[in-house]
C-alpha cells in the first residue's frame, strides 16, 4: 500500500491473528491498487471505452463511494483522477512535472461522471477511453475497516491499526488500561515531532498532508494532492487536514473532499457532519479545529 503498516493487538493467539490479517491485507492491496499491473482494478482501468468489467463485491463498493462523493457538488475527490497521477508521477522514483499538453490530455480523462455502474451485476465501466479510476484517496481507509471487523470477529476488544496517517483504533491500550494517545504531525518538522497528542476510543483518524511526497522542479515543489479543474496541485495554504470518525474510509473521504477549501469553510462542513471533527495544520504551524476535537485533547 505504499507505506508501513502497523497493527497492534493483546490476545494469546496473537502471532496467528496478524499472520491472517497481512494475508488479508495484501489480497486488498492486489484487489484495490492503482499501480499493481495485475490487480483487479487495474483490468477495470485497461477495459476503459470497451466493455464494463464484473468485480469483487469489495472492489465494487469501493468504487461506488468514491463515485458518489467524486460526484458530490464543490468535492475535490475525484476517484477518476487517475490519468493526471500518471502524468505527473508524484511519490514514483519517476515523478517529473509534464508539459501543458500532456496535463491538458488528462484533464479529458478524469470526469468521474463518465463512470457507469451496475449495481445488480457488480460491473463497472469506465465510458472513456483513456480512463483510469484511482483508488489511493479511500483504499487505506476502506482496508483499515475492513481489518477492524476481522479482528472484532476474533474477539479482539482493543487494537490499534496504523496505515501510515490512517489510524483506527479498538478500545484502549490494553496494558496501559487509557485511550490510545495518537500524535499529530508538526508539518514544518521532522517525523516523529508533534503538534499535540489525541487520546481516542474506538475512532478513526486520518491525516492528508501535502508535507510527504514532493517533486521538486527548478526551485519549484510540487506536493501529491491535484485540483482536477487546473491539472496542478491544489494551491492552499493548509500543510493538513486531520478528521476524527467511527469508520476510517468516512476519514478518508473527507480530508480529501475538503482539501482545496478555506479553513472557515472546512470547519463549517464538519461541523456540520455528525460523529465528525477536523484539525486543521496551516504550512506556518497555526492550528484551528472544529468544537468537538477538545474532548480528544
Amino acid at each position: 500500500m505504499g507505506t508501513t503498516i502497523t497493527v497492534s493487538i493483546f490476545h494469546t493467539l496473537a502471532d496467528e491473528i496478524l499472520a491472517q490479517c497481512f494475508e488479508i491485507l495484501r489480497s486488498y492491496e492486489h484487489r484495490f491498487s492503482a499501480n499493481d499491473a495485475s490487480s483487479e482494478l487495474m483490468e477495470v482501468n485497461r477495459q476503459a471505452g470497451i466493455a464494463p468489467v464484473r468485480v469483487h463485491p469489495d472492489l465494487f463498493e469501493l468504487i461506488a463511494l468514491g463515485t458518489l462523493h467524486s460526484q458530490a457538488q464543490n468535492s475535490h475527490l475525484n476517484i477518476a483522477i487517475g490519468p493526471l497521477v500518471q502524468t505527473w508521477r508524484i511519490g514514483f522514483s519517476d515523478a517529473r512535472r509534464p508539459r501543458q499538453e500532456e496535463i491538458d490530455q488528462a484533464l479529458t480523462k478524469i470526469d468521474p461522471q463518465q463512470i457507469q455502474l451496475d449495481p445488480e451485476n457488480h460491473t463497472v465501466f469506465l465510458k472513456r477511453s483513456g480512463m483510469k479510476i484511482d483508488l489511493g484517496a479511500l483504499a487505506k481507509g476502506y482496508s483499515a475497516d475492513l481489518i477492524g471487523a476481522f479482528l472484532k470477529d476474533q474477539g479482539i476488544t482493543d487494537a490499534l491499526i496504523d496505515l501510515g496517517g490512517n489510524i483506527l483504533t479498538i478500545g484502549q491500550h490494553p496494558i496501559k488500561q487509557q485511550p490510545w494517545r495518537i500524535g499529530i504531525q508538526n508539518p514544518v518538522k521532522k517525523r516523529g515531532q508533534h503538534l499535540l497528542v489525541l487520546s481516542v476510543k474506538n475512532k478513526s483518524i486520518v491525516t492528508s498532508g501535502i508535507y510527504e511526497r514532493h517533486l521538486e522542479v527548478d526551485g519549484q515543489s510540487f506536493h501529491h494532492i491535484f485540483d482536477s479543474a487546473t491539472g496542478y496541485p491544489v494551491e492552499t495554504d493548509l500543510a493538513s487536514i486531520t478528521i476524527i470518525s467511527d469508520r476510517s474510509v468516512d476519514g478518508e473521504i473527507w480530508t480529501t473532499r475538503l482539501f482545496g477549501e478555506s479553513p472557515a469553510s472546512i470547519l463549517n462542513i464538519v461541523e456540520s457532519l455528525p460523529g465528525m471533527d477536523t484539525l486543521l495544520v496551516s504550512q506556518s504551524g497555526k492550528i484551528a479545529y472544529t468544537s468537538g476535537l477538545q474532548s480528544y485533547l
